[in-house]
């Protein structure tokens, strides 16, 4: 199932999100950490949320300052960085993942490691590794054609984050730049009541549909079926992180971990099946 040539895997990312929606559901997917709670965990933990019904993955890509996510995020990237992971801990997970599952796994990274590292090279090794592409939260579409002109080179996804206050027109110009699909932020019951913040989400999937055909996936703090029926409800994909992590961080042991984090899976795979 592994890419050739390093060339990445947007195409089966592709058709994994419209198998989705031609079984008329939402895609579930799910996000981790990289070398969380080790590398070889990280990797085990991957393999147990697809087993569980996942069909997409995204790898986190451990930060020190993850200016985008949660305490149990952060506490989670915090334990992989004192374990000492690095890029090429990242390039592994996602390769083992991939050759296990033969699903696409994308990776989630602030832009200052992969400028850091250099552009072409994390594009290529990432090609090589099977991924099927990146989450860049917080590089800005204006600022991002040497990264596009070699995600594309490789064939890997680029996928950007539009959120609740980007403006209609903005959307415009970051769905033109994306591809894969598009992330759109909003996060439950931070802002206002769990209920406004669910039209909030639902409004910005719509805004954002007006200007693209990319299918669009929700990150909106969803950790039950309930919520993965709801966010299903009218977007294409139900993404899941802290819920997982949280799973792993309370966990006694890995085993007992990854016995949680396939369960919830199902839990949400069955949520995410609008039926």
């Amino acid at each position: 199932m592994s890419s050739t040539h390093g060339r990445g895997n947007i195409e089966l990312l592709s058709a994994t999100l419209a198998k989705a929606k031609s079984e008329d559901r939402a895609a579930l997917v799910a996000y981790l950490p990289a070398g969380f709670p080790t590398v070889g965990g990280g990797i085990e933990a991957v393999k147990a949320v697809i087993a569980g019904g996942a069909d997409v993955v995204e790898i986190g890509l451990p930060h020190s300052d993850p200016v985008l996510d949660g305490p149990v995020i952060q506490t989670a990237d915090d334990i992989a960085l004192r374990g000492g992971v690095k890029i090429a801990d990242v390039l592994r997970t996602v390769r083992e993942a991939h050759e296990a599952t033969g699903a696409p796994i994308l990776v989630m990274t602030y832009w200052n490691p992969i400028d850091r590292y250099g552009v072409e090279r994390f594009t290529a090794e990432l090609a090589a590794a099977g991924g099927a592409g990146c989450i860049l939260p917080d590089l800005p579409v204006q600022e991002s054609a040497l990264w596009r002109e070699h995600a594309e080179k490789h064939g890997l996804a680029t996928v950007f984050v539009v959120a609740p206050s980007s403006k209609d027109a903005r959307l415009a110009t970051i769905t033109a730049a994306g591809s894969g699909f598009v992330y759109a932020a909003s996060l439950m019951g931070v802002t206002g009541t769990r209920e406004s913040v669910g039209n909030q989400a639902a409004d910005l999937v719509r805004r954002t549909r007006a200007t693209s055909d990319l299918p669009v996936c929700v990150g909106l703090g969803v950790s039950n079926a309930a919520q993965a029926k709801e966010v299903a409800g009218f977007a294409d994909g139900v993404i899941v992180g802290s819920a997982f992590v949280k799973l792993l961080l309370d966990a006694p042991d890995l085993p007992a971990g990854l016995d949680a984090v396939r369960a919830l899976a199902g839990e949400l795979a069955r949520g995410v099946r609008r039926s």
